[in-house]
């Protein structure tokens, strides 16, 4: 007897009834996201994320060679799993990226129709990719905004984030008979009635750390505050210190104790161990009363207040400095400024992922066009700043599986508490920005790239050049950073005069940076004379991998320009009272 559809239709074998389901499912799928891609080449896309230019055109041969490579792939993986449904060895058409750890549970393999499920999800994936990088008549920003929204669309399509089709999700269902999804259920709701600025589903447990209590519990002191910073000064770990104190300007869309979340990982009490005066810029969370402050105000109130409280609490001139992230762009603007006063109060300086040409900034360029930022300057001006969830949310796109999707499968699906994790703890307790500061950022970094310019940008009253300052700098940057790409950041190395030393750190924005020692992760890079290397690709070609943290080089290159060594100093013995221990409480100040 042969297997063949009967006058009803119906097909007598499982195999090739499954096999025609599968094809049916694919090619809806499929269809569906073409339909998406038509809607954004004729500009008529309802995302609301920032939409590309109209009237933008695929080319029809390209479109129509993805079409059939595509095609080619289905029958390839049809084929596959039919072998496989029939006992039969069969190797994958297309495997997850490295790293990617949505598809890394077995069954997601070892089941046919999950394997099918997963491998069809990222042929569709492929496609859509390639056919958005293919798509004409698109100037670069407005290609990256394509990709950007593309990327999205994939991610929330992931086989991964529904639970009729995770193996995972449907296997908690079964043991728990049901309980899982309606602890799920639960938690959703929980998160709903937060929602003031749309669903964000819990990171970790908020309940589980307290600032100053098991995290950021380096021992120090306030020793000077005014209405924008306190400025913390820790106990020394070592009988004597090196003369010149270190100032640390974190940025101010995050708190500076990502530099202290636990004594084993914390840069700030490591530098402390070794030697170094160690002050702290702790910023204000601001409110709707800080919406006038301008770069201005955290140059004069931030980092200089901060320099001459350093001084009355030390005695010393001369300080060494480092800049994180948005704090570094501010330094690097600082260090221009008191070039062009006279000022040498800072005789060294060090940038953790930190950019000043803003040219190739990464995937945070796609929300600076004038049409996003319109909208946006209407919106912090009416608030007078940007809250900390509109910005923790664009954060968390940019890395939708880790940051978003995986906890609507932890939270949701399977019904699990979010885990306890002090940095998740710190990403979630983030901080508003100032309305006409981030106005003035992001017109005159992102869009306009003044700073990179010389004269371009004017601080107090002054045209500043950052090709003057002439100090030594050590410029770190991280592998996979997608906030300060390291290319971006390399820029630096063109923009100051002066000597200079690039790192190269495995891992990301966090994890490149706040990588101790003693853990022994990752790995960096290093190349002798960086000024020589016209771009980051010319100087990673030369560059030489060394396992493990780069704090150490840094450490050796800042001691060498860090003075003699002294009697350590205490918070409150100098100039300058203790006014309330570490990590005081503007830090406390939840937004």
């Amino acid at each position: 007897m042969t297997d063949k559809d009967d006058d009803s239709g119906a097909v007598d074998d499982p195999v090739a009834a499954l096999g025609k389901a599968m094809g049916a499912a694919a090619q809806q799928w499929q269809e569906s996201w073409s339909g998406w891609l038509g809607a954004v080449s004729a500009g008529s896309t309802d995302d609301a994320r920032p939409a590309p230019a109209p009237a933008v055109n695929a080319d029809p041969a390209a479109m129509l060679e993805a079409q059939m490579e595509l095609w080619r792939d289905f029958q390839a993986l049809w084929a596959s799993t039919t072998a496989r449904m029939m006992g039969e060895e069969a190797a994958p058409v297309i495997a997850p990226e490295a790293g990617d750890n949505r598809f890394r549970d077995a069954e997601w393999s070892d089941n046919p129709v999950f394997d099918f499920l997963k491998q069809s999800y990222l042929l569709n994936a492929r496609w859509l990719r390639r056919s958005l990088a293919g798509v004409e008549g698109l100037d670069r920003g407005e290609a990256e905004k394509l990709d950007f929204m593309g990327r999205q669309i994939v991610d929330a399509f992931s086989p991964a984030n529904f639970a009729l089709t995770n193996p995972v999700v449907l296997r908690e269902m079964r043991e728990t008979r049901g309980e899982s999804l309606m602890r799920g259920m639960r938690q959703l709701a929980e998160d709903l009635k937060d929602s003031e600025h749309g669903l964000r589903p819990r990171q970790t447990d908020m309940d589980a750390f307290e600032v100053g209590g098991n995290v950021a519990t380096a021992p120090g002191a306030v020793v000077y505050q005014n209405a924008l910073i306190q400025l913390i000064q820790y106990e020394p770990a070592s009988e004597t210190v090196y003369r010149k104190p270190l100032l640390i300007v974190p940025p101010w869309i995050n708190k500076f104790y990502i530099l202290d979340l636990r004594p084993d990982n914390s840069f700030i009490r490591w530098a402390v161990a070794r030697g170094y005066t160690v002050f702290v810029i702790s910023w204000v969370n601001p409110d709707e009363s800080h919406a006038s402050l301008t770069f201005d105000d955290y140059l004069r109130d931030g980092i200089l207040a901060a320099l001459d409280a350093v001084e009355r609490a030390t005695g010393e001139r001369q300080a060494t400095a480092i800049g994180y992230c948005i704090g570094g762009t501010l330094l690097s603007a600082a260090l221009a400024y008191m070039d062009a006063v006279g000022d040498e109060r800072i005789g060294a300086a060090t940038f953790f992922a930190a950019q000043a040409d803003f040219a190739d900034a990464g995937e945070l360029r796609i929300f600076t066009d004038e049409a996003h930022m319109e909208a946006l300057e209407a919106q912090v001006r009416e608030q007078g700043y940007l809250d900390a969830a509109n910005m923790a949310g664009t954060f968390n796109a940019l890395r939708a599986n880790d940051l978003i999707w995986h906890f609507v499968i932890n939270n949701y699906l399977l019904g699990k508490e979010p885990p306890a994790f002090d940095l998740l703890f710190w990403n979630a307790d983030s901080t508003n920005f100032p309305a006409e500061l981030f106005i003035q950022y992001l017109r005159n970094m992102y869009q306009q790239n003044n700073l990179a310019r010389p004269g371009g940008f004017e601080l107090m009253g002054q045209a500043i050049d950052l090709g003057r300052v002439a100090i030594p700098t050590y410029i770190q940057a991280s592998k996979e950073d997608h906030i300060a790409p390291a290319a971006s950041v390399f820029k630096l190395t063109r923009l100051f005069g002066g000597q200079k030393r690039f790192v190269l750190a495995g891992s990301g924005h966090i994890a490149g940076v706040v990588n101790p020692p003693e853990k022994k992760k990752y790995q960096h890079w290093l190349a002798d004379g960086a000024a020589v290397h016209e771009d980051f690709e010319s100087w990673f070609a030369a560059a030489e991998e060394h396992p493990g943290s780069w704090w150490p080089d840094w450490h050796r290159w800042q001691s060498r320009r860090s003075g003699k060594k002294i009697p350590a100093r205490r918070p409150g013995d100098g100039g300058l009272a203790a006014i309330e221990p570490a990590p005081g409480s503007y830090v406390k100040r939840r937004s």
